[in-house]
């Protein structure tokens, strides 16, 4: 039983230590290309990644967040298009849609916005950004915990990009623990993905965002 205990204790502590290993080396990487909006580089396009509905259809707090540091990029300047990108796989939860609506609410015009209706993960809206909307070069915006990780995934998946870290709202603590779990765990995946899985997401017919 004692030598058991012992080989899943082995077992549990190099988990945590991959888990570690991954986020940091995750977040070490991607220092460089992460900057504060005010200093951000004009780029083409900024992508936006989907973060949830609300139970109305409404955009999440942080994805609300994530749409109003798009639109003050844009504004400022700092992009062309905006490249909404989400999941749209089940009735009345339409993530582009809902990002597209609270877009124009902040007066951000129509012909500027791009949807992406198959961004059902972070690895899929990077990929899918180069394969299919033509982007060569971006800003992305999301919260600082998940910050590192997409400039990872889209790095690696062959576009230029540049983190630029949201104003966030005020969230409840207990959230900003399960995100920060969540992401540990989606370091490592996002690791595996990119040097051993390598999955294609849904893909099509190309529609560049400029012709």
């Amino acid at each position: 039983m004692l030598k058991i205990l012992r080989i899943l204790l082995i077992i549990a502590c190099g988990g945590f230590f991959i888990l570690g290993f991954s986020r940091i080396a995750i977040i070490l990487s991607t220092q460089t290309k992460i900057v504060e909006a005010d200093i951000a580089p004009a780029k083409p396009v900024v992508i936006v990644p989907g973060a949830g509905l609300n139970a109305d259809g409404t955009p999440s707090t942080p994805l609300r967040d994530r749409v109003e540091a798009a639109a003050e990029l844009y504004f400022a300047g700092k992009a062309q298009k905006i490249l909404m990108s989400g999941d749209n796989r089940f009735i009345n939860y339409n993530e582009p849609e809902s990002m597209r609506q609270y877009a124009l609410t902040l007066g951000v015009p129509d012909e500027d916005i791009v949807l992406d209706y198959a961004g059902r993960s972070t690895y899929d809206t990077c990929y899918r950004a180069k394969a299919i909307f033509g982007v060569e070069e971006a800003l992305i915006v999301t919260q600082a915990y998940h910050l590192p990780r997409a400039v990872y995934l889209c790095d690696h998946l062959g576009v230029k990009i540049t983190g630029v870290p949201v104003e966030q709202s005020r969230y409840v603590r207990s959230r900003y623990l399960f995100w920060n779990i969540r992401e540990a765990f989606a370091s490592m995946a996002a690791v595996w993905d990119i040097h051993i899985a390598k999955p294609l997401p849904v893909l099509g017919e190309p529609e560049p965002i400029f012709n």
